[in-house]
């Protein structure tokens, strides 16, 4: 392991603390009783207090210095005097340990009184303090000029959610994402909670991935030798339970979808769904519309959320428009009754990718998504999907052809999915084995066929309405983000390149390539200055740590930067 030079200073530090009888890492309880907030909340001129946090800036002035402290909900202001810290002769805590082996970074704890300085910032005055836990690491902390810019803000989206633990300490506003998130689920909870409903939990690994028409992860079980998948959807087990005869249960799930990435996908993510017996999908439509409203209000202070260029009202009631209707409205296609064929030549016409494995229900869904979804900012229900679509849907009351079905449209993307729920247990298996032929012919998204369900259903389920709600997508929303990854904790990230050790001469080839991206191989040999030997084992290396590309054009050879 290769240490900067920081680093290496600060092992040094943390050995001469040990040298003095200084644990860096102290196991013992230590006895807080204030927070940042609490002490600016409820001030009193000389209170006592004790608090602990990381220490992120001080300023010192021979036997004086002043620091900020953050804790978990701010920072405070804390006054060092050495006087005060070391009454007797012996100044060592202040001149030694504080002056010279703390580090910005450090957590401390600190025991003090209350005061307000001359320019009136309330303060801590330290009577003492210990060492919590010492930092190897320095923060990359922002630095402000005199003028008020900021420069070397740790923003590298990369670096942020893969060191999530430094973004939160470095930008303390990605922590208010994640509070909301909180926010948003409890609301969520207290609604349900108060019609009766009950939380519960089911199988993560499940020997069929039910629910859902996606490409699931396999795992293998070595005690039973068997195949089992991460769940995709929770759907088919609360289902079951409605059948056990519960009235109404919702599940918070992790489902894990073995499919790409981007903006608003995340192959581990998290899901609400309900399921309520003895209702339909317009009880569930108007269900949804007061609960949004409700989640809007708690978390953000208004049913209006600023999401993007756009306000969101998610006042109710919220327009209901037919799936055909509008591809209808935004193709000028009636794609009702077409078949196959004609559906897959329609979506030619759009200039919309298709494959011979499509059926009716993907090629619709493929001209809705590509055609019409993002005209729907504003939350609308998109309502009646055709049956090809929905193998889970009950026949719609006054159309054969279609599903009580609803998708929730909010700023272009779906929010929640929700049904009239399907209980004929021989319509159910007809439409599995519809599913099981799409499989036949190559479409590894098709569902599979669980018996055991089937038998659940024959045994009787009431009439019942289930919805599924997106919560990333929800907190996005909540928290106008734009990227998935901004309100998970820990998003699924493409594996660590190993750091690469590099020659001095591969130093200058870089540090000449790099601000250019590109440039002629001829001119950054001439500029790097090194003999042919060293030229030629420089850019060799650096391309086999995938660093350079060296590409042939039609004027020269071109030298690409692609670390």
């Amino acid at each position: 392991m290769q240490l900067s030079e920081q680093e290496i200073v600060r092992r040094e530090k943390l050995t001469k603390l040990r040298e003095m009888g200084i644990n860096p890492y102290p196991a013992a309880l230590y006895p807080v009783d204030a927070t940042s907030k609490s002490i600016k909340n409820d001030f009193e001129e000389g209170k006592k207090v004790v608090i602990s946090g990381r220490l992120m800036s001080r300023r010192i002035q021979g036997k004086a210095s002043f620091a900020e402290l953050q804790d978990s909900e701010g920072r405070i202001q804390v006054y060092f005097n050495r006087d005060e810290i070391c009454p007797d002769d012996d100044k060592t805590l202040y001149n030694d340990v504080y002056k010279k082996l703390l580090d910005i970074g450090d957590i401390i704890g600190i025991e003090g009184e209350l005061f307000t300085t001359q320019v009136g910032e309330k303060t801590v005055m330290v009577k003492n303090f210990s060492l919590l836990s010492k930092s190897l690491k320095p923060l990359p902390l922002p630095k402000v000029d005199d003028e008020g810019k900021v420069y070397d803000a740790f923003n590298d989206p990369e670096l942020r959610y893969r060191q999530r633990y430094v973004d939160l300490v470095v930008n303390p506003h990605v922590k208010d994402t994640f509070i909301k998130r909180t926010k948003i689920t409890n609301s969520i909870r207290e609604f349900y909670n108060q019609k009766g409903y009950l939380e519960v939990e089911t199988p993560i690994l499940q020997p069929i991935p039910g629910g859902a028409a996606a490409r699931p992860f396999l795992t293998h079980h070595n005690a039973l030798n068997i195949p089992l998948y991460l769940r995709i959807a929770n759907e088919l087990y609360l289902k079951r339970l409605i059948v056990g005869g519960f009235d109404g249960v919702y599940e918070f799930s992790k489902d894990f979808r073995n499919e790409g990435m981007d903006r608003t996908h995340n192959p581990e993510f998290t899901v609400m769904e309900l399921y309520v017996a003895y209702k339909d999908y317009n009880w569930m439509m108007d269900t949804t519309e007061k609960l949004l409203e409700k989640v809007a209000i708690d978390a953000t202070g208004s049913s209006k959320v600023k999401v993007g260029d756009h306000e969101i009202e998610f006042k109710a009631p919220y327009p209901r428009v037919p799936i055909l209707e509008a591809i209808k409205i935004h193709t000028g296609y009636d794609v009702a009754e077409m078949d196959e064929d004609e559906l897959r030549d329609v979506a030619k016409k759009l200039d919309i990718e298709v494959d011979e494995t499509m059926g009716v229900g993907k090629l619709i869904d493929e001209i809705f998504g590509e055609k019409c979804e993002h005209h729907y900012i504003q939350p609308t229900f998109i309502i009646d999907y055709p049956k090809e679509m929905s193998p889970l849907t009950k026949e719609h009351r006054t159309n054969p052809r279609l599903t009580e079905r609803f998708e929730l449209m909010v700023n272009g993307k779906e929010l929640a999915n929700a049904y009239s729920e399907l209980n004929d247990p021989i319509d159910q298996r007809e439409r599995f084995e519809d599913q099981l032929k799409l499989s036949e012919k190559g479409d590894d998204e098709a569902m599979f066929i669980d018996q055991d369900f089937l038998r659940a259903l024959e045994y009787g389920m009431p009439p019942t309405s289930g919805i599924g709600i997106g919560i990333d997508r929800l907190v996005m929303l909540m928290t106008n983000n734009s990227s998935i990854q901004e309100v998970l904790f820990f998003p699924q990230m493409r594996p660590e390149k190993k750091q690469v050790e590099l020659t001095e001469e591969e130093k200058v080839v870089l540090d000449i390539l790099k601000p250019q991206v590109e440039m002629p191989l001829t001119n950054l040999k001439e500029k790097a200055g090194l003999s042919n030997k060293k030229w030629d084992k420089s850019t060799k290396s650096l391309a086999k740590h995938g660093l350079i590309k060296v590409e042939k054009t039609e004027d020269a050879l071109l030298v690409k930067y692609t670390g």
